[in-house]
């Protein structure tokens, strides 16, 4: 939903773009660093240092704007960047997952296990359902939309391990709502992608 609101953020983007366009590393190498700040963020989860993973894991989710508004400023975007950073995301969505795995998180109604399995599963599908929907050529433009898109993901998936500092309860209370609204997001483009 906050692709929607791209504009309000433009302004900042374009900031952000100049003053990281100062550092000699291309958009690619921002993309490939966030690789190491999602290592580091599972490292921490995995050692039960929410107060380090959170740090890291917010790192992570601000150069997830790094790299495009770069690749903006510099005027060089490219088909293979946007690919390289399609599957970066995936990757370092899967490694805090997995980080989380080996938190002691209580049960609801299922294993937490279960419900960090819906996550990822529901945010691979609602990437997975686009790509889908532009390979067999049902979209003339790119699949956007849904109520949980990767930027809102993001946030709410530092609120889970920021509040694991506070509470593992609200922290899985929160995991449950992310799980749920990633995989209706995944049936949102799907619905979309099959109306047209």
């Amino acid at each position: 939903m906050l692709y929607l609101k791209r504009e309000m953020f433009k302004d900042f983007s374009e900031k952000v773009g100049k003053s990281f366009d100062k550092i000699p590393l291309t958009a690619n190498h921002w993309t490939m660093l966030s690789l190491v700040l999602a290592t580091i963020t599972a490292y921490f989860l995995i050692n039960q240092n929410f107060l380090y993973a959170s740090l890291f894991f917010a790192l992570l989710a601000f150069l997830d704007m790094v790299d495009g508004a770069v690749a903006r400023i510099r005027n060089e975007a490219t088909k293979f960047g946007a690919f390289l950073d399609t599957v970066v995301d995936r990757v370092t969505e899967f490694l805090v997952v997995l980080g989380l795995f080996f938190v002691s998180f209580p049960d609801v109604f299922f294993s937490s296990k279960i419900w960090l399995l819906l996550l990822f599963f529901g945010s691979q599908m609602t990437t997975y359902v686009k790509a889908a929907a532009s390979e067999k050529k049902l979209t003339e433009n790119e699949l956007k939309g849904g109520i949980l898109e990767r930027p809102e993901r993001l946030i709410l998936i530092f609120l889970i391990v920021l509040l694991l500092n506070v509470s593992l309860e609200y922290s899985l209370y929160l995991l449950v709502i992310t799980a749920s609204l990633a995989n209706l997001t995944a049936m949102q483009r799907f619905y979309k992608a099959s109306r047209q």
